[in-house]
Parts: structure tokens; C-alpha cells; sequence
């Protein structure tokens, strides 16, 4: 009886985990957006910027960007809701607000707030692809933008509107797991030996 060689496949087998071993091709991407928005904060900047308090009608709002409708991403902002935004102290002379903000109080329940949430983001996984698969080390690259605007509107008319958010996003998490896959049975244990 002949024998077969077992070490031909061991081999290859630990050829190609060290050829895996750098592989970040393996590793998980991903991306978050909002499915109907702009290509970047400028862009969503810029669209802002052309929506003027006490001027712009809301039928033209949907074709600067800002569908208060149909868009996606788009809180509704009850009048107490926006009092508490816009005026949240009562100590502050009403004529000292900003005149749509005055038009939206005087207004009262006719007055309402539009908030628009506009985002895009990378993740990216680097390293190791078994130390990762494992859950030994993970690094995770994060890039992307965000932006919300805030349009207040009453009969038909944009009264006050204001715009915030980070133009870029960039930063890095990385997590260490000395037990690899067991970590989080340990963790577990832990937690239940404390409890």
C-alpha cells in the first residue's frame, strides 16, 4: 500500500492564508449616503445660500434641492418645537429677532420647520486580513460629509432659514482584541460574573 504525501497540501494550504495574510482586498467597505441629496457639502452649501428669508416661495424650493414633500431625510418641526429652536430665551425682546423669526412667532401653529439631513460616508477596513477576520485588530478609515438645513416656512413663503455641518469627516477607529474570536464570550462572562 502506497502512502500519499500529506505535506503537498498542507502546503498550500498555509501558502495561500500567508498570501490572505496581506490581502485588504478581502477586507469590508462600505459607504452611507441619503439616497436624494447633493454630491457634497458645498453643493448643498451653495443651494442654501440661494434660499432667502421673506423672499423665497416654497414651490421653488424642491428645485433648489430642498423637497418639502416628497423629499427623504426631512423632519417635520412642530411651532413649539421650532419657538424652542429659534427663540429658547424668553428674557430676548422679540424685536430683537431675526424678522422671519418674528413672522414665524406671530404666525403661531401656521408656522412650520423643515429640517434636511444630506450625508455622505466611506468605511473603509485596512490590515491584516486574518486579523481582522479573527477579530484580533480592526482599523476602520472613515471619510465623508454632512449636512442639515433648517427652513422655516409660513403661507407659502420660506421666512428664516439656517444651515450647519461638517464639511469633511476624517477620522480613524481602531479596536484591539487580545482574545480574538473569544472576546466577546469573555466579555459576557465577565459581565455576568459582576452581575
Amino acid at each position: 500500500m502506497r502512502c500519499r504525501p500529506v505535506l503537498a497540501p498542507l502546503a498550500l494550504t498555509l501558502l495561500g492564508a500567508l498570501a490572505l495574510g496581506g490581502c485588504t482586498g478581502m477586507l469590508p467597505r462600505g459607504s452611507t449616503e441619503t439616497p436624494q441629496g447633493f454630491a457634497s457639502f458645498e453643493a448643498a452649501e451653495a443651494a442654501i445660500r440661494r434660499v432667502e428669508g421673506r423672499k423665497t416661495r416654497t414651490d421653488e424650493l424642491k428645485d433648489l434641492g430642498f423637497d418639502l414633500v416628497a423629499g427623504t431625510n426631512v423632519t417635520l418641526i412642530p411651532y413649539p418645537d421650532i419657538v424652542a429652536r429659534l427663540a429658547p430665551y424668553p428674557g430676548v425682546p422679540i424685536d430683537q429677532l431675526d424678522a422671519g423669526v418674528r413672522q414665524c412667532i406671530e404666525a403661531q401653529q401656521a408656522c412650520r420647520g423643515y429640517v434636511f439631513h444630506f450625508e455622505w460616508q466611506s468605511r473603509r477596513r485596512d490590515g491584516g486580513f486574518w486579523l481582522d477576520f479573527l477579530n484580533v485588530r480592526r482599523h476602520t478609515s472613515i471619510k465623508g460629509w454632512w449636512f442639515d438645513a433648517l427652513i422655516v416656512v409660513s403661507d407659502g413663503t420660506v421666512l428664516f432659514r439656517n444651515y450647519g455641518g461638517q464639511a469633511s469627516t476624517d477620522r480613524e477607529e481602531k479596536q484591539v482584541n487580545p482574545l480574538g474570536p473569544l472576546q466577546p464570550a469573555g466579555e459576557s462572562a465577565g459581565y455576568k460574573l459582576i452581575h
